[in-house]
């Protein structure tokens, strides 16, 4: 089945979302307990792009690595105690950043309406603004997650799609989480923004086959890789994941995907399976740009649905990084 037979309006998503715990998430969730929160968060992440705009991306990723783990509840932005090692200090998760301007924006809304909006829609609201301060697309975020008590490096570990992760291992971890394989490659085209460190991507530049640069990877993008990485345990250099384009929301990662300049093996992998492939193709003649927006966003309303927190259950964390 072709991927773009089963597109589905924003309305028919919440829709079908709607059940059990996401129900009781609402839009205008705040509109009375806190009816400035989307403004105030809205503002300071206007300041924060402004002066860093490289900071869209990894505010987006800590948005997918919290939902990830034990679902959108904020647990990634816990720190390790003494008896506990946190999600944020798992490996996969060693390079994420943003943590700093989280506490800002919470901060703000803690000083407008204390322990009332949860971190978790912080981060979810956050990740939105991201976007769409980075000319991308806008849409409707439901409200009234709540903070989870415990955060885990194990489950972190385990749980997080790798980056070199084949079709195959990245549809079964999102269908654990209730995403599909349409919302695996409409939400790659996160890797638009941001950039990363040589030890996440290395191996393909010097750990292939008989010691090759992996044959899945344009050599002439190999080329210039390699005098940036310098071996794969290289963590002082970083590389854009969307070359040219890694500050700005577009569908430029597609044409380089395409072209076989896809950073990761799992940006790598979606040339491998014909509905990827084909959704791929598409979106990189250029002529798709606006069903892709829809996409994006119909996605990233389902993974901010993911494993929820509602009602009685966990906590409105005055602090993200620490539990009340």
């Amino acid at each position: 089945m072709a991927i773009r037979t089963f597109l589905l309006p924003l309305s028919t998503l919440l829709l079908l979302a709607a059940s059990s715990a996401v129900a009781q998430l609402e839009i205008g969730y705040y509109s009375k307990s806190c009816p400035n929160a989307e403004a105030i968060v809205r503002e300071e992440m206007m300041k924060i792009i402004s002066v860093a705009p490289s900071l869209a991306g990894p505010l987006l990723r800590l948005h997918f690595h919290d939902c990830f783990v034990r679902g959108c509840d904020a647990s990634v932005l816990l720190d390790s105690t003494k008896g506990n090692t946190a999600e944020r200090d798992a490996k996969p998760n060693k390079s994420l950043r943003g943590f700093g301007s989280v506490e800002r924006v919470k901060a703000k809304l803690e000083a407008a309406c204390p322990g009332v909006v949860s971190c978790a829609d912080v981060l979810t609201l956050m990740a939105r603004d991201a976007v769409v301060l980075a000319k991308g697309p806008f849409w409707p975020v439901a409200l009234g997650r709540r903070d989870g008590r415990e955060s885990s490096a194990t489950e972190a570990s385990n749980e997080l799609p790798p980056a070199f992760g084949d079709v195959p291992l990245l549809t079964k971890i999102f269908a654990s989480k209730g995403l599909d394989i349409k919302d695996l490659v409409v939400l790659s085209g996160a890797h638009t923004l941001g950039t990363a460190h040589c030890p996440s991507f290395a191996d393909r530049l010097y750990n292939s086959t008989g010691g090759l640069v992996d044959p899945s990877l344009d050599s002439e993008y190999a080329a210039k890789l390699k005098s940036k990485c310098k071996s794969i345990d290289d963590g002082s250099m970083m590389s854009e994941m969307d070359p040219g384009s890694y500050k700005t929301f577009d569908t430029s990662y597609y044409r380089h995907v395409a072209k076989r300049r896809g950073l990761f093996r799992s940006d790598a992998a979606l040339l491998t399976d014909a509905a990827t492939r084909e959704y791929v193709q598409r979106v990189a003649t250029g002529r798709f740009d606006d069903a892709f927006f829809r996409d994006f966003s119909e996605s990233m309303i389902k993974m901010g649905n993911v494993g929820v927190l509602t009602g009685t259950d966990g906590d409105i964390r005055k602090k993200c990084y620490v539990l009340n």
